[in-house]
């Protein structure tokens, strides 16, 4: 029998990656965007799969939608993609991003509950709840301290998932996954915003350096088309519950830009310290990096580190892209977007 699996924000990098996984294993995909969001339906066309998917409108600040939908649909699986996921934004959007990324979830929860009581919800939960970390390496017992608004709404949901699942026995789980990446990231995101300049620098559309801000900010970055697996281990199990997936490596933005470099031809060199920072490459002196103080946050979080421990053993997922392989792969992806002019 046909399984069907409902992803909200189906246009984004993770809602591309895991449809083809489902489509893939057999199953019926219905995709819910909302209607007017600045991700097209691009990335799904990229990855050839439109046609595949059964699209729905869908917001998640209304819950006569969500209930209709849960209702004549009555999905196995419901995985929640779908939020205001730019950290950046979550300071100059605080209400905004508090309603979709908390309440969003307190909606598609209760409908559930009422509606669908058999369908089994994922949601994506983020290691930005750590923020300022109380351990140096976070698993799913590290206790919480975000540190941006878009942390704090994620928290909410994170505990809502938790509450559902003890208190109502909805087969709810959590995967509070640490940075993912890939060709279908978006722009806005620092690692894509890295390989889609230098891609433009290599092709000849631009000359002028990619603005950065804090070089030394680490993050556990690992391949998105990895973890949208562990979020399909997840509902599979006999329980829910809440899982790390993270490569248990930190690397810094520097070191992103220095592995991207190298694959669009660069040889970088840091020179000057601060705000005053450059990265040169040597072979042509040319500046391909410069420090913009516009792009600190107000506050930041300096690292992130994951323990994939328990989803390793409990679930049997293990990550499959290191990250040199991923920075290549993007990089790669990039130069042959911009030398088509599709960039």
């Amino acid at each position: 029998m046909t399984k069907t699996a409902m992803i909200s924000g189906i246009t984004g990098q993770d809602g591309g990656y895991l449809a083809k996984f489902l489509l893939e294993k057999g199953y019926k995909v219905i995709g819910l965007y909302r209607r007017g969001a600045t991700d097209t339906f691009e990335k799904l066309k990229e990855h050839g799969i439109l046609d595949q998917i059964e699209m729905k409108d869908f917001d998640l600040l209304e819950f006569s939608n969500i209930a209709r939908l849960l209702k004549n649909y009555q999905p196995d699986e419901f995985y929640n993609l779908a939020a205001q996921s730019f950290v950046a934004a979550s300071w100059s959007e605080p209400v905004y991003t508090a309603q979709a990324d908390g309440m969003g979830v307190l909606y598609i929860l209760e409908a559930i509950r009422e509606f669908s009581p058999k369908t089994r919800f994922y949601q994506t939960s983020t290691s930005e709840m750590f923020g300022k970390i109380q351990e140096p390496v976070q698993s799913e017992t590290t206790p919480f301290y975000p540190r941006s608004p878009y942390g704090v709404a994620k928290l909410m949901a994170h505990w809502m998932v938790t509450n559902y699942r003890e208190s109502f026995n909805v087969f709810a789980c959590s995967g509070i996954l640490f940075n993912h990446e890939s060709p279908m990231r978006g722009k806005e995101f620092v690692t894509r915003k890295i390989t889609a300049h230098f891609a433009e620098m290599v092709t000849g559309k631009t000359d002028k350096p990619v603005e950065l801000g804090n070089l030394n900010a680490k993050r556990d970055w690992g391949f998105a088309g990895d973890y949208v697996e562990g979020m399909w281990l997840m509902l599979q199990q006999e329980k829910s519950d809440t899982y790390v997936l993270a490569t248990k490596e930190t690397h810094s933005i520097r070191e992103f830009v220095e592995e991207a470099g190298r694959t669009a031809g660069f040889d970088i060199e840091w020179r000057g310290e601060g705000v005053d920072e450059i990265g040169v490459d040597k072979k042509t002196g040319k500046t391909v990096v410069k420090v913009n103080p516009q792009f600190y946050r107000p506050a930041e979080v300096d690292i992130l580190l994951g323990n994939p421990e328990k989803a390793e053993k409990t679930i049997g997922w293990h990550r499959k892209v290191n990250f040199a392989g991923l920075a290549k792969m993007m990089m790669e992806a990039d130069i042959e977007r911009a030398k088509k002019g599709i960039l």
